[in-house]
């Protein structure tokens, strides 16, 4: 497979990108743990208020990062762009206008899921990082496509079913666009992306089920 820029490049993207927008990496990371609050301590207008902040990040990964910096190196930066923006504008549609996105914590295998998701993507995902060898401001940090990913796709593994399919379709793309980068630019903590990627499969096709009695049971 022909990659269009080198490993160096790759993580000097990284490096640009985090001294550039520092500090709302931690603006970043105060609205994932927000996110988490309102999972754990639902309101009426904690739906809302997960899916807005999921639409933002993919928002930000697209302007932020694909358009701002990625486009340097990467002549489909632009398109990766298009489809983050794609992906916001299903979780807002879904979650802000229709009001179809339900987050609740409730017994079952994917309660398990989606936990072990968030938490890789907030914690072990920058502790691989750095005992991978990578440290800042040449790594992915929260905000950035692979982490950020990954903990939506556990977000949206506390969704109450019946839920719509089509939070989960740009989510589960990008899986496996990013882990790519696990082989190719010896970035093991993407591994994370495969399993995020069957865990949102598994959510997808199981989407219009009204109770999940079998494997990612609610």
């Amino acid at each position: 497979m022909h990659i269009p820029f080198t490993v160096n490049q790759f993580y000097g993207v990284f490096s640009a990108y985090n001294l550039a927008v520092w500090p709302a990496q931690v603006g970043l990371l105060g609205l994932a743990g927000f996110a988490v609050f309102m999972l754990v301590y639902p309101q009426r207008w904690s739906g809302m208020g997960i899916s807005a902040i999921l639409a933002f990040l993919w928002v930000w990964m697209a302007l932020a990062y694909h358009l701002a910096f990625f486009t340097s190196i990467n002549p489909l930066a632009s398109v990766f762009a298009a489809f983050s923006l794609v992906g916001a504008a299903a979780i807002a549609w879904q979650g802000i206008v229709r009001r179809r996105l339900e987050f609740r914590i409730e017994p079952g295998v994917r309660t398990w899921v989606g936990a072990g998701l968030v938490i890789f993507a907030l914690l072990v995902y920058p502790a691989w990082s750095s005992l991978a060898g990578h440290h800042y401001p040449g790594l992915a940090t929260f905000g950035l496509p692979c982490p950020t990913t990954i903990f939506t796709i556990g977000l949206l593994a506390f969704l109450v079913a019946p839920y719509p399919r089509s939070p989960f379709v740009i989510p589960v793309l990008w899986c496996f666009v990013g882990s790519q980068a696990a082989f190719l630019f010896d970035v093991p903590q993407d591994l994370g992306l495969v399993v995020a990627g069957a865990a949102g499969i598994v959510l997808l096709l199981r989407s219009k089920e009204k109770s999940l009695r079998v494997g990612f049971s609610s």
